[in-house]
C-alpha cells in the first residue's frame, strides 16, 4: 500500500509528487494517457505563463533553471535568474509584464511599486513563460529522482474509501493508499465517484485556439484585440486565439473545422481574413465551476480537478500550482504522523477563497467581453480605469499573484503572504533554504533569539540566522514549507514576540 496516489500527471499531479517524495512519502501517479506530451502541450499551443508565486515555487525546489532551460521559448523571463546577476539591488525593478484584462493590454511601466511594500527582488520575481510540455518533462524528472512512480495508460474508474484507506480502481487492477489526490482535470472521474459536489456557473463564450496559415496576413493584426463581438488573438503568423460569445455553444465535444474557424475569426475580428491550412485547433469555454470542498475523508482535490474557468488572464495553471504547493507539505506531515490537529483541513479553508476569487476574476472578463450595449458600456468604464496608475497596479497584484493572503489570525501585514526572497548578508537566499522541503525560521538580530525553539523540531524546520540584506524593519520571521510566512517579528522583539513565534511553530509544525 502507498502512502499516496495521485491520479492525474499534469503539472499539479507531478509538482505535489514531488512535494510528497521530497518528503520521503511513497507515492504512485495513475496517469489516463499512454506516453507524456502532445502537440497540444508543446510550444506554442502549450504556452502559458507562470506568475512570480508560481516560479518561485520552482525556484525554491531547484528546479527553476532546469525549466527555463526545458522551455527554449522566445521572450522567457529571467533565462539568467539565478546568475543573479542583481546581486546588488536591494529595491525591486518594475515588472516585465503585467498582462491584460479582457483583452485590454496593460503597460507594466505604470505600476505603483510603493503600492507592492512585499516585493523584493529575485530570481522569479517577473515570473517566466514556458509550455506544458516543459514543465511536465522537468517535473516528472525530478519525481524520478525522488522515487516517486508513474504509471501511464491507466484510466481510473472507481474511488471507494474507508476509514483507514482509499482505493482506485482501474478495469483490472485496485491500487490502495493511505490519502487519494485527484489531479485528472476538469472532468475528474475523481471528484465525480468521490461525491464531490461542483457548483457554478454556465459559460457565456467558446475559445478556439489554432495553428493555421494566414492566406492575407494583412488583414489580421499580432496582438491581443478586444472587439465589438469579442476578441481575437495573434501571437504568431500561425498561432491565432478567438473568442465568440455564443453562449458556449461550441465546446470540446466537436472538432472545428476549417470553414467553422474561418467563419468565427472573420465575424470576432470584423476582417476578411482567409484561412489556409489548419494545422491543429482546439476549443474550450468559459464553464467556471468548483468543488464545494477540496477534501472528503481520504480523498483530495487539486488543480482543474477541484476548479475549472476561462483561460483568459492565464490563471488556471498557476492556481493549480498554488493548490499543489499547499497542499504536499500538509499531506506529507500528516502521513508521517507529526502534523498537528487540523493542519490538513486548512489546505480548504486557505485554497477554497483563491480559487473562488479566480472564478469570479474570469466571470468579471467575460462580461465586459459581452458583444451588447451593458458589455461595451462597462468595457469603456473599465478601460478608463485601467489606464490608471492604481488600476494597472490592482491587476498587477491579482495576476501575479502578489494579493493572496491567507487569514492565520495575525494583523501582522506580512503573515498569510508568500514571503518575498529575503538575502542573507552572505548571500544565502531564502529559495535555497527552503529547498529542502522544510519550513525555515530565519533570524536578522545577532542574539540568535530563535536558535532553542527550533532545535526540537529537526526535520520538519531549519534555522538561519544572519542580517538581510533588506529586512522590511522585520527581527525575524517563520517560513512555512510553501513559502507563506507563518509568524513575522519586528524590531522591539520581546518575551512575547517570542511566545508568539513558539505558538505559530506549535500550530504549523507541531510540538518540539
Amino acid at each position: 500500500m502507498h502512502d499516496v496516489v495521485i491520479v492525474g500527471a499534469g503539472p499539479v499531479g507531478l509538482f505535489l509528487a514531488c512535494e510528497l517524495g521530497l518528503a520521503g512519502c511513497s507515492v504512485l501517479v495513475l496517469e489516463r494517457e499512454p506516453e507524456p506530451g502532445s502537440p497540444g502541450r508543446a510550444y506554442p499551443l502549450g504556452m502559458r505563463g507562470l506568475s512570480p508565486g508560481s516560479a518561485e515555487a520552482f525556484h525554491r525546489r531547484g528546479m527553476l533553471l532546469p525549466l527555463l532551460a526545458a522551455s527554449g521559448a522566445p521572450d522567457a523571463v529571467g533565462q539568467d535568474a539565478d546568475a543573479d546577476a542583481d546581486a546588488d539591488a536591494d529595491e525591486p525593478s518594475p515588472p516585465r509584464g503585467v498582462g491584460h484584462f479582457a483583452g485590454m493590454v496593460l503597460d507594466p511601466a505604470v505600476v505603483d511599486l510603493a503600492a507592492l511594500p512585499f516585493r523584493l527582488p529575485g530570481p522569479a520575481a517577473d515570473g517566466l513563460f514556458t509550455h506544458l510540455e516543459a514543465v511536465e518533462r522537468v517535473l516528472a524528472e525530478r519525481a524520478d529522482e525522488l522515487g516517486v512512480e508513474i504509471r501511464r495508460g491507466v484510466t481510473v474508474e472507481d474511488v471507494v474509501q474507508d476509514d483507514g484507506s482509499v482505493v482506485a480502481h482501474t478495469g483490472e487492477q485496485g491500487y490502495e493508499a493511505r490519502w487519494l489526490v485527484g489531479c485528472d482535470g476538469g472532468r475528474s472521474a475523481v471528484r465525480g465517484r468521490a461525491g464531490f459536489a461542483f457548483v457554478g456557473t454556465e459559460p457565456q463564450f467558446t475559445g478556439y485556439v489554432m495553428l493555421a496559415d494566414v492566406s492575407d496576413p494583412d488583414e489580421l493584426a499580432m496582438g491581443i484585440h478586444l472587439t465589438p463581438q469579442g476578441m481575437y488573438l495573434r501571437l504568431s503568423p500561425e498561432h491565432i486565439g478567438v473568442m465568440d460569445c455564443d453562449g458556449g455553444a461550441y465546446d470540446r465535444t466537436r472538432q472545428p473545422t476549417a470553414e467553422h474557424l474561418q467563419t468565427v475569426l472573420r465575424r470576432v475580428s470584423g476582417t476578411g481574413v482567409t484561412l489556409g491550412a489548419v494545422h491543429r485547433a482546439s476549443t474550450f469555454t468559459d464553464r467556471a465551476m468548483q468543488a464545494t470542498t477540496y477534501r472528503r475523508g481520504r480523498v483530495l482535490l487539486a488543480g482543474d480537478s477541484a476548479h475549472i474557468h476561462s483561460p483568459t488572464g492565464g490563471q488556471g495553471l498557476n492556481l493549480g500550482i498554488g493548490d499543489a504547493v499547499n497542499l504536499g507539505w500538509k499531506l506529507a506531515a500528516t502521513v508521517r504522523g507529526h502534523a498537528p490537529d487540523g493542519l490538513l483541513d486548512t489546505y480548504t479553508r486557505e485554497r477554497h477563497p483563491v480559487g473562488a476569487r479566480v472564478l469570479d476574476w474570469t466571470r468579471a472578463q467575460a462580461a465586459v467581453m459581452r458583444p451588447d450595449p451593458h458589455g461595451w458600456a462597462l468595457r469603456e468604464v473599465l478601460r478608463d480605469l485601467l489606464a490608471t496608475r492604481d488600476g494597472t497596479t490592482q491587476v498587477f497584484e491579482r495576476v501575479s499573484g502578489t494579493s493572496i493572503r491567507y487569514d492565520l489570525g495575525s494583523e501582522q501585514p506580512l503573515v498569510g503572504r508568500n514571503a518575498p526572497e529575503f538575502r542573507l548578508e552572505n548571500g544565502t537566499r531564502l529559495g535555497e533554504l527552503l529547498r529542502d522541503g522544510q519550513g525555515v525560521a530565519l533570524d536578522f538580530s545577532a542574539g540568535r533569539r530563535l536558535r532553542a525553539a527550533t532545535a526540537g523540531r529537526r526535520g520538519r524546520l531549519r534555522y538561519a540566522a544572519g542580517a538581510a540584506r533588506n529586512d522590511l524593519g522585520l527581527d525575524a520571521v517563520l517560513v512555512r514549507p510553501d513559502g507563506v510566512i507563518a509568524w513575522a517579528g519586528a524590531r522591539d522583539f520581546g518575551p512575547a514576540d517570542l511566545e508568539g513565534f513558539e505558538r505559530a511553530a506549535d500550530r504549523w509544525f507541531g510540538t518540539s
